[in-house]
């Protein structure tokens, strides 16, 4: 990984006092889980799929709650500064993990349909240790091991939990060279989509994280999954507002989402995309394969 997060001394060490542009954005948590469920409450007003983007405000606004009633106490965590200091395939996971399932459980269950309040049944009578195995898989990316219902509610106990660990990390960072930039620099994780920004950071495009909500820089006409800088294409549904493109890469067949802030300062990484999954069908049918993740589209589980 070629951003890397820096320890006190090293931050000491660095002498250019001009400006640059963070290579990583730290989400700030409550702010975060606002903006989300307020814009799929207004998306699921225009959108098609209404009630599923209703069902994602509702844990969004449930991960905010348990947010502020149970906050994370503080981590004894090694090797908080270099690449990846959160991996979510090699951190030691504290069980309070365990304890966000049961409340977003707890929270959603009384405006759940017959299908989610089944799913949420099973859960709560399923083991610890079976839901550190499902924990794993997901964090491993080995998705299809988990059912795609079960794996909606997993992630959102998981990802309040990473959020809250990178607010206990430096957010000091450096880039060391422009390659392999396609997963997470703080956790490893996939990046739900990217977004082109205004204000200090007008035109920059940073990725946004799927589990640790942070994000990081990556210049544009690169593809986001292989580093290509040819056979890249953009495509979107509305050519006349174009909040919302696909950039595909032809050398890799794969596929990841831009939004733009300038278009409407209120996009936001998740739930656009969520709103958006005509674009995903339209990018599928002509061959490419999405190179992200949606912690709210969860590939299904094999047969």
């Amino acid at each position: 990984m070629s951003i890397k997060i820096l320890s006190e001394s090293e931050i000491k060490q660095q002498k250019n006092h001009s400006y640059e542009a963070p290579p990583i954005l730290f989400a700030n948590p409550k702010n975060l889980y606002q903006r989300r469920a307020k814009r799929l409450r207004e998306l699921a007003n225009a959108y098609p799929l209404s009630d599923y983007l209703l069902f994602a405000a509702n844990v969004v606004e449930a991960q905010l709650s348990i947010l502020e009633k149970n906050p994370l106490p503080k981590q004894t965590l090694e090797n908080l500064t270099g690449i990846e200091p959160l991996s979510g395939k090699n951190l030691k996971r504290n069980s309070i993990w365990r304890e966000y399932l049961n409340e977003v459980l707890y929270e959603i269950k009384p405006k759940a349909n017959e299908q989610v309040a089944a799913t949420i049944d099973v859960l709560e009578k399923t083991s610890s240790a079976e839901l550190e195995e499902m924990a794993t898989h997901l964090l491993s990316q080995t998705f299809n091991l988990v059912s795609s219902d079960k794996a909606v509610f997993i992630w959102a106990a998981l990802s309040l939990y990473w959020l809250q660990l990178t607010q206990q990390i430096p957010h000091h960072s450096r880039q060391e060279n422009a390659e392999n930039l396609h997963h997470c620099p703080v956790c490893g994780s996939l990046p739900v989509s990217s977004m082109v920004h205004i204000g200090t950071s007008q035109g920059l495009r940073y990725l946004h994280c799927s589990l640790c909500e942070s994000e990081w820089n990556l210049v544009r006409a690169q593809c986001t999954n292989c580093n290509g800088h040819d056979k890249l294409e953009m495509w979107s549904l509305d050519e006349e507002l174009a909040l919302i493109r696909a950039e595909t890469c032809g050398s890799c067949e794969s596929y990841l989402k831009m939004m733009f802030q300038e278009k409407n300062p209120n996009v936001e990484a998740v739930a656009d995309d969520l709103a958006s999954i005509f674009l995903d069908v339209e990018m599928e049918e002509k061959g490419f394969a999405r190179s992200g993740l949606n912690p709210f589209l969860f590939p299904s589980q094999e047969a």
